[in-house]
């Protein structure tokens, strides 16, 4: 196969993407907003601005992090004029931008393919300090998903960006296990050597904390975006 386009190519998913094409003989483009990057530069925001790393391409991966749909069809009317196949990291909780981006990639005339993934594993590193001192104080303890690994996420997404046969469909990705947030904490420990207690924190504590922070890349219930929630 020729040449992938990656999106999002220094996150979370993008990032074994790339290597994962890369480990299948695939050559994987890098594209990244920063110049001091290895990759091709180019801003999503600017469709124009992706051509030089779109020539010769055969299939993009693409993140579209933002918090609404606008923009996103110049973008694709850019990619679907030089790429036949496109893989769109969507999310399980589908929200409405997420939605209309789904919709413009099935009207885009591309061979395409929508992921839809749960929790991201890697959202867990948001509670690192608290690990390391022995407690995590967060809202809804019990609240359960399947966190999944973004090298699995990746490794759909190579499958279906080097290969004929996901045309048309939709994947709702799943860890293998339903668990609790605080269950969670509790093996993070158990793989450390070390006991992470749970501690419930009220809703609003723990959106303070987050808003004074700032905002961070994580992935939400399924997606990488950038949050200010818990």
């Amino acid at each position: 196969m020729s040449a992938v386009l990656v999106t999002g190519a220094t996150g979370r998913v993008g990032r074994h993407v790339v290597a994962q094409l890369e480990e299948a003989g695939t050559e994987a483009r890098s594209l990244t907003r920063q110049p001091h990057l290895s990759g091709f530069v180019g801003d999503v925001r600017e469709p124009t601005s992706l051509l030089p790393a779109l020539r010769g391409v055969e299939g993009v991966f693409l993140v579209w992090p933002f918090t609404t749909a606008e923009g996103a069809r110049e973008l694709l009317e850019v990619i679907a004029g030089q790429a036949r196949r496109i893989v769109y990291l969507s999310s399980a909780a589908v929200r409405d931008h997420e939605r209309e981006v789904e919709s413009m990639v099935e009207k885009s005339g591309l061979e395409w393919t929508v992921l839809r993934p749960h929790a991201f594993a890697a959202n867990a590193l948001q509670w690192a300090d608290q690990v390391r001192a022995g407690v995590v104080r967060e809202p809804y303890g019990q609240a359960a998903m399947s966190p999944v690994d973004e090298r699995d996420i990746a490794a759909v997404a190579v499958r279906a960006l080097t290969g004929g046969a996901h045309h048309g469909a939709t994947y709702l990705l799943t860890g293998p296990e339903s668990l609790t947030r605080e269950r969670q904490a509790r093996i993070i420990g158990e793989a450390l050597g070390r006991p992470v207690r749970w501690e419930e924190a009220p809703a609003g504590e723990a959106r303070e904390r987050m808003v004074a922070s700032g905002p961070r890349r994580c992935g939400p219930p399924g997606s990488t975006r950038t949050a200010t929630r818990p």
